[in-house]
């Protein structure tokens, strides 16, 4: 019999080590809690009719399936009853979630159902997060939270009961459940540094619609290494973790339908591109955005902001950074001669 280190212990011993308060493992505990409840709902899925449309329309213009809502209200449940937030952000609600303002001490981004399209195929799904925290030295002004205030970052796929959590400046790290439901085994992740078995993941239908510096650099680098998209970001990168490369969502600019064009980006910043970038920087790589800037260093001005995404190996994302970078400038006004 192999008895098997808990999350729970882990977080234990990592709030004991930095001499933080306990607040931090009310909230995670309650996060878990919503994963497994998640994870059973979506498992008996098919033989409870949950895996279905409604015909709901979301924030963002998508349509909303059964495990969308069910989702969300599951961690919105568990969250509130933590009390530990302040303010939540949803993928499936317009508004920011009023919580506990005066007692809470987080502040929570996430996307309940990450890759819902992959939902009525019974695939891989992913419940994202990120956290802030409070001003704890003064009054709280109730600011979005940029990627580097973060705390902690992690992910759930669903169904395969793997968890990946990033603590700031303290690594990331990967837990499996086990027969009794408890998340267990951390293992420290870090993005492989030999390319042997790096992959790139990305839509390669919209190929045609990338900048063309970006697919010129594709059509250069990609055959380099292998090709695996899932079309569930958590799921991808999930894999890029273990294996390496890059995952990109670029700016679609050229599409033949001006309507599909999005310069701005798809994924969304606070709960889907932020906690994949700070995973990554704690596994020891980069994410960056259409403008080669660092993804956690973006000023939110919007709750559902979108972005584009480049994210994976540090050196594979510094190459195309410059090339990003240049792009920007080209799309900047230029001033008029005088």
């Amino acid at each position: 019999m192999k008895l098997e280190e808990t999350l729970m212990h882990f977080l234990l011993e990592h709030q004991e080590k930095h001499r933080r308060s306990y607040n931090f493992l009310f909230l995670m505990e309650a996060l878990f809690s919503a994963a497994k409840y998640i994870e059973y709902y979506y498992r008996t899925g098919a033989l409870s009719g949950n895996l279905g449309g409604t015909s709901l329309v979301n924030v963002q213009g998508e349509n909303v399936m059964k495990m969308d809502q069910i989702a969300h209200g599951i961690v919105e449940h568990y969250v509130r009853e933590s009390g530990q937030v302040i303010h939540a952000v949803s993928e499936e609600i317009d508004d920011v979630i009023v919580l506990n303002e005066k007692g809470g001490r987080y502040f929570l981004y996430f996307d309940p159902l990450d890759g819902s399209s992959n939902i009525k195929h019974g695939l891989p799904v992913g419940f994202l997060f990120g956290i802030g925290k409070r001003n704890l030295s003064g009054e709280e002004d109730f600011h979005i939270r940029r990627g580097v205030e973060y705390i902690a970052a992690g992910m759930f796929v669903i169904p395969t009961g793997v968890f990946t959590l990033a603590l700031h400046d303290a690594g990331c790290w990967r837990f499996h459940l086990d027969e009794t439901l408890n998340y267990v085994r951390p293992h420290k992740a870090e993005l492989p540094e030999a390319s042997k078995n790096w992959e790139f993941s990305y839509n390669s239908a919209n190929m045609d619609h990338f900048g063309q510096p970006v697919k010129e650099w594709l059509r250069r680098n990609a055959s380099k290494y292998a090709f695996r998209y899932l079309g569930a970001l958590a799921g991808d990168f999930h894999r890029l973790l273990t294996n390496g490369g890059m995952f990109l969502y670029p700016a679609i600019v050229n599409h033949p339908d001006p309507k599909k064009n999005r310069p701005e980006g798809k994924l969304r910043l606070l709960y889907e591109a932020n906690p994949v970038a700070f995973m990554a920087k704690e596994a020891g790589g980069m994410a960056v955005n259409e403008n080669g800037e660092e993804v956690l260093s973006v000023d939110p001005f919007d709750i559902h902001q979108r972005t584009a995404l480049y994210v994976g190996n540090r050196s594979l994302i510094e190459e195309l950074q410059p090339i990003l970078r240049e792009m920007a400038r080209m799309r900047q006004p230029q001033a008029p001669v005088v």
